[in-house]
């Protein structure tokens, strides 16, 4: 039997602005939590990325709130300012056009107009741990009010070395505050760190088995590293996917990836850590807006985004483990939506795949380019097979080798025509009776030693490009 909004008991007010919204009937997860953070009683929330849980805790953390008391009342702590703003938009759409004051205390900004708009008392408040602590100590913020203290994204909250911060924002409140831990993953490690403050917790878990959502499907595809950047590209191309998310591992390497892939004609802006806050608030506003097609981003910048319309998750660095994998995938296939993910492997990396199947319970299938599709590699076109067959039509500077050449003299020549092997004494007599040739014709060689340590020059340079654009830049120095 499925449970309404009105049977949780929420307030007719934002029962509004949830139709509004076109939202008719809870998830799981909002069903089991709201009862529970309404009772007051501490909870630990974990279920899979897009399931909800943003509404889960927000509904009942606005219930508890008096709008007549000029107090904070509600603190939600989040790991980077992208989850941050996302989730004020969300309190926005069900406070506005109410007496319910809400602000953002997020690092980046400056602290000066957050203080000023402290001073119009907002009832909650979403921020960074740094920022929140930085104004906790100059007495600008005071957490004795706080009725219900939520951690959004716990596991990466506690990790990301912010954890004295936390600790010390969290020693802020009454130990009387309620305190909610959420997750899509909760590894025994973070368990283990909120029991120190939660009490009693009641622990909501919804399908913990089914890691991912059930509509997500999961491909790979082999390559070799230098022709990862390629493979991304024709991908695209081929899947031509209106808005999609390619992750990499490492930040200092974005900006030269953001370079090659927009080199080759992808439509591709970067979200990273060292940017201002005006440069990723603009990022993420094109991106949603649809101004630009891929979102290249790392783990950390793109953890817990929700994004309407991202079809496509790219892994063009596969994930350093399974969690951040779950993570990734979650960006796409949300509320029952679907979505796909592709990870991008070189054969050295296909242990890490088959490592994410057991952990997460998952199938991720081998796939190949062929004829503008993904198709099984094990079919009689594998993708060596396409491969070989490709680089045969394709044109080569190279000079022909001495078995090509004569196989296409031989399939040029007309039927019982007769020729004379190259080893053939007459052969050898006819080159010997030649006139000598001017010395000039030593000129080729050398010219060719001076090529040849030129394309070794522009190979070093150019390390990790894709063969099509090693070639391009040859033929056009030609």
């Amino acid at each position: 039997m499925s449970t309404s909004f009105e049977q949780l008991q929420i307030a007719q007010t934002y029962l509004d602005k949830l139709a509004q919204l076109g939202i008719g009937e809870p998830t799981p997860i909002q069903a089991e939590g709201i009862p529970v953070l309404l009772q007051g009683k501490d909870a630990i929330i974990q279920s899979q990325t897009g399931t909800g849980k943003t509404l889960a805790y927000l509904l009942p953390a606005l219930e508890r709130i008096d709008a007549s008391q000029k107090q904070l009342q509600v603190l939600v702590v989040v790991p980077t300012r992208e989850l941050g703003m996302q989730i004020m938009q969300e309190i926005e759409k069900l406070t506005s056009g109410g007496p319910i004051r809400s602000q953002s205390l997020i690092g980046g900004a400056a602290i000066v107009r957050q203080v000023e708009k402290l001073r119009l008392h907002p009832h909650i408040v979403v921020g960074t741990p740094g920022r929140l602590l930085e104004l906790m100590k100059i007495r600008k913020l005071t957490l004795h009010h706080v009725k219900i203290g939520i951690v959004d994204e716990v596991d990466q909250v506690f990790e990301l070395g912010s954890m004295q911060d936390v600790e010390s924002v969290l020693k802020g409140m009454l130990r009387t505050s309620q305190m909610v831990f959420v997750s899509a993953t909760i590894p025994q490690s973070t368990e283990t760190a909120a029991a120190k403050w939660l009490k009693d917790p009641v622990i909501i878990k919804i399908n913990p088995s089914q890691r991912t959502a059930e509509t997500l499907e999961h491909h790979y595809v082999v390559c070799q590293e230098r022709e990862k950047i390629d493979t991304l590209r024709r991908l695209v191309r081929m899947i031509k996917p209106t808005s999609a998310i390619v992750f990499i591992n490492v930040t200092d390497d974005i900006a030269q990836v953001v370079g090659k892939l927009q080199y080759v004609g992808l439509s591709v802006e970067a979200l990273y850590g060292e940017a201002s806050k005006q440069d990723r608030a603009k990022v993420m506003g094109n991106f949603r807006e649809g101004k630009f097609q891929l979102l290249l981003a790392t783990d950390v910048a793109a953890r817990g985004l929700d994004i309407e319309g991202v079809t496509h998750v790219f892994h063009l660095d596969v994930a350093t483990n399974a969690e951040y994998y779950l993570h990734r995938v979650g960006r796409t296939g949300r509320m029952g939506r679907e979505g796909t993910s592709i990870s991008i492997v070189t054969s050295k990396e296909l242990f890490i795949i088959e490592k994410f199947e057991k952990q997460l319970g998952i199938t991720i299938e081998p796939k190949a380019m062929y004829e503008g599709r993904l198709v099984d590699p094990a079919q009689d076109r594998s993708a060596a097979t396409m491969r070989s067959r490709r680089e045969a039509a394709r044109p080569s500077g190279a000079a022909p080798s001495r078995s090509g050449t004569a196989a296409s003299r031989d399939a040029a020549a007309p039927a019982g025509a007769v020729r004379v092997s190259a080893a053939a004494p007459e052969a050898r007599g006819q080159r010997e009776a030649a006139p000598a040739k001017p010395a000039a014709v030593a000129k080729p060689a050398a010219a060719g030693k001076a090529v040849s340590k030129a394309q070794r020059e522009r190979d070093r340079k150019s390390k990790g490009a894709p063969r099509w654009l090693k070639e391009k830049q040859q033929n056009k120095e030609e």
